[in-house]
C-alpha cells in the first residue's frame, strides 16, 4: 500500500481504529460503575455491609491504580495493540468469574482481575491518539475518549438498572463478559499501533525498535519522571474530581438518593447518571477549549473550583428540590470535564520520551480518589449506623451520610489549592 505522504492517514480509518480501544474503555467504564445500581443484590447475595461493599467495588481500584506503574512502560515498548487486546481478553474473564462465583472471595477476585486489566485501557488509547491523530487537536481527541467511556458509565445506571429488573444480575453481567472477549478479538485483528502499518505517514516519528521493557528500566523512567515538578501535583489533582463523582455516582449515590430524597431505585440511577452524561459533554469541551485557548492552569483552576462549589451544593445542601438537585448535578458533571485537561498538561511537562509513563502516573492518581474514598466512605456510613436494617440491608441516616462525604469534599478543595502552584505549559512541551 502506497503511503499518503501530504494527509497522512484518513481521518475514517483513524477514528476507527481509535473507536475500537475506545470501546474497551467503554467496557471499562460500565464495569467501574455497574455496582451502584447493584448494591442491595450485592449486599444481600455476599452478605456484607457497606464497609464490605466499599472494599468489593474498591478491589477494581486497587488493581487500577496498581497497574499504572508498569501501564505507561507498557504503552511505550508493547505498543498500543498488544496492551489493548491482553487487557481486553482479561478484563471478559475477570467479568465472568464476578458474575459466576460463589462468594465474596471469587467476586473480589473476578473485581481485581477487571480494574487491573481494564487499567490498561485509557494509557494505551491516549498513546494510539498520539500516533493516529495530530498533536493540535489530542486533547479534544482524550476529551471524546472520556466522554466514550462515560457512555459506558451511563448505560450501567438506568439501562443496566431496568435490564436487572428482567433478568438475573449475574446473566446480564456474563453477558457483557463475552462481548469483551469477543472485542478483545477484534482489536488484536483490526487495530494497529501507527499509520505507517497500514502504509501510511503518521504524524510522530516511528520507533522501529522500542526500548525493553524491564523492572529495572520502571524504575529509572520513574526516578526520572519526578523531577517535574508538575507530575507530583497533576498526581493528586484529579483524584479529588474522579474521586468525587465515581465515589457519587459509582456506589453511593444512587443509596442516598433512595433514603433522603424519596426516590425509586431507577429514578436515583437517572439522577446520577445525569452527573454523568454531563461529565461526557464536558470532556471534549474542556479539551477543545483548553487546545484553542492555548491554556492548561487557568481553564483547570476555575472548572475545578466550580466543581468543588457543586459538590457543597449536593452533599451539604438538604433543603435543594428536585429541581435544583438535577441542575447542581448536571453543573457539576460538566465541569468535571476539565479532568480531561490533566492528561495533555502533563504529558507536554515531560519528554516526549516519557509521555506514557507520565499519562500512567497521572491516571494512576485519577483512580486513587475512588480507590480510597468509596470504601472511606463505607467505613463512615458503618460507624454512623444506627441498627437500622430494611431486608437484609443498612439503612443510614442523612448525619451518618453528612459525615461520610466529608473526605470527598477535603480532596476536592485540596485539589483546587494545589493547581495554584502548577506551571503553566501553554500547549508547548516544555522539556
Amino acid at each position: 500500500m502506497k503511503s499518503n505522504k501530504l494527509t497522512g492517514p484518513p481521518m475514517t480509518l483513524a477514528w476507527f481504529i481509535w473507536g475500537l480501544g475506545a470501546l474497551f474503555y467503554l467496557a471499562g467504564f460500565f464495569q467501574r460503575v455497574a455496582p451502584a445500581v447493584m448494591t442491595q443484590e450485592l449486599m444481600q447475595d455476599f452478605n456484607i455491609s457497606a464497609s464490605g461493599l466499599g472494599h468489593l467495588s474498591g478491589l477494581y481500584f486497587y488493581a487500577y491504580v496498581a497497574m499504572q506503574i508498569p501501564t505507561g512502560i507498557l504503552a511505550d515498548t508493547l505498543g498500543p495493540r498488544k496492551l489493548l487486546t491482553a487487557g481486553c481478553l482479561i478484563a471478559g474473564l475477570g467479568t465472568l468469574l464476578f458474575a459466576l462465583s460463589p462468594g465474596f472471595f471469587w467476586a473480589g477476585l473476578g473485581r481485581f482481575l477487571i480494574g487491573g486489566s481494564v487499567a490498561v485501557a485509557f494509557v494505551g488509547l491516549l498513546k494510539l491518539s498520539s500516533f493516529w491523530f495530530p498533536k493540535k487537536i489530542y486533547a479534544f481527541v482524550a476529551g471524546n475518549a472520556l466522554s466514550i467511556g462515560l457512555i459506558g458509565a451511563v448505560t450501567a445506571g438506568p439501562p443496566l438498572r431496568l435490564l436487572m429488573d428482567i433478568f438475573a444480575w449475574r446473566l446480564v453481567i456474563s453477558v457483557t463478559g463475552v462481548m469483551t472477549l469477543v472485542l478483545g478479538c477484534v482489536i488484536w485483528l483490526v487495530v494497529r499501533d501507527s499509520p505507517q502499518e497500514k502504509g501510511y505517514t503518521g504524524f510522530t516519528k516511528r520507533i522501529s525498535k522500542p526500548a525493553s521493557f524491564s523492572t529495572k528500566r520502571i524504575w529509572q523512567d520513574h526516578f526520572k519522571i519526578f523531577k517535574y515538578r508538575n507530575i507530583w501535583l497533576l498526581f493528586v489533582i484529579p483524584g479529588g474530581i474522579a474521586g468525587c463523582i465515581l465515589s457519587f455516582s459509582g456506589l453511593w449515590g444512587v443509596p442516598y438518593l433512595i433514603s433522603h430524597h424519596g426516590l425509586t431505585p431507577a429514578r436515583a440511577a437517572s439522577l446520577t447518571s445525569v452527573l454523568l452524561i454531563a461529565w461526557a459533554i464536558g470532556s471534549p469541551f474542556f479539551g477543545w477549549l483548553s487546545d484553542h485557548l492555548r491554556k492548561r492552569k487557568s481553564l483547570y483552576l476555575v472548572g475545578t473550583m466550580v466543581v468543588a462549589l457543586g459538590w457543597s451544593l449536593i452533599l451539604f445542601r438538604e433543603s435543594l428540590s428536585l429541581f435544583q438537585l438535577i441542575m447542581a448535578l448536571f453543573v457539576t458533571g460538566f465541569f468535571s470535564g476539565c479532568i480531561i485537561i490533566s492528561f495533555a498538561f502533563v504529558m507536554e511537562s515531560v519528554p516526549l520520551s516519557l509521555s506514557g509513563t507520565a499519562a500512567g502516573l497521572t491516571n494512576m492518581g485519577v483512580m486513587m480518589g475512588p480507590m480510597l474514598l468509596q470504601p472511606f466512605v463505607g467505613r463512615i456510613l458503618d460507624y454512623h449506623w444506627t441498627g437500622q436494617m430494611v431486608q437484609g440491608v443498612r439503612i443510614y441516616s442523612l448525619d451518618a451520610y453528612e459525615f461520610g462525604f466529608i473526605p470527598m469534599m477535603v480532596w476536592i478543595i485540596v485539589s483546587v489549592l494545589l493547581l495554584f502552584f502548577t506551571k503553566e505549559t501553554n500547549c508547548r512541551q516544555m522539556a
